[in-house]
């Protein structure tokens, strides 16, 4: 009987996968190489399987990790603040789950404290751990939106991205200056225009 450990597995909104090991990936990178046309084995070549294995478990380790943990720590003691707590410009950094290419830009999130609030380290966090997986620029708007509706019960959370892709920039139609801005709100956001006027004011200017 085999007692070598199990695997990691990746459970999915369809299937359970095994995630397979580090060998099989960086043996996929050098199919990757020569599909493309080169020699794997080329000296320039040889140690850019584990760069670039390396580097995916930086660009994607959003899977390892738990917003919800992130956003567990919360404090009651607010002092009377009953306004909107707003982040600008949290860098995004993800990959489009259709090229899997890069797509860069910036997130301006807000929320209004119910009962509780939480370390504003925390909400942009938040936005890293999902930016660390591969999905569409609207996925990543409403887990964003769904990870803090969740887990602080605010009176209402808007959320702003806003981002170039390198799938529509480097190929395709190769249009270099376009960004793709998603929006959501929730809460006092949607029923009140006002209030989701200012959050937009004060996100863009």
């Amino acid at each position: 009987m085999s007692t070598s450990p199990a695997k990691p597995v990746l459970v999915t909104d369809e299937t359970t996968v095994v995630r397979p090991s580090r060998e099989q990936a960086l043996e996929a990178v050098r199919t990757l190489i020569a599909w493309a046309g080169d020699n794997p084995a080329r000296p320039g070549l040889i140690d850019t399987p584990k760069r670039v294995v390396d580097a995916y478990g930086e660009w994607f380790d959003g899977y390892d990790a738990d917003a919800g943990k992130e956003l567990s720590r919360t404090f009651e003691d607010v002092t009377g603040y009953d306004d909107m707590v707003i982040l600008r410009d949290i860098e995004i950094e993800s990959h489009c789950e259709h090229h899997m290419a890069p797509f860069l830009g910036k997130a301006y999130v807000a929320y209004l404290p119910g009962e509780k609030v939480v370390g504003i380290s925390k909400l942009a966090r938040v936005v890293e751990i999902f930016a660390r997986r591969l999905q569409n620029q609207e996925t990543l708007t409403n887990d964003i939106i769904e990870a803090i509706e969740s887990h602080l019960q605010p009176r209402g959370v808007a959320v702003l991205l806003d981002a170039a892709h390198q799938c529509m920039t480097t190929r395709g139609v190769h249009h270099r200056h376009v960004t793709t801005i998603t929006t959501r709100f929730t809460g006092a956001f949607k029923t009140d225009p006002a209030l989701a006027d200012r959050f937009l004011k004060l996100a863009r200017g």
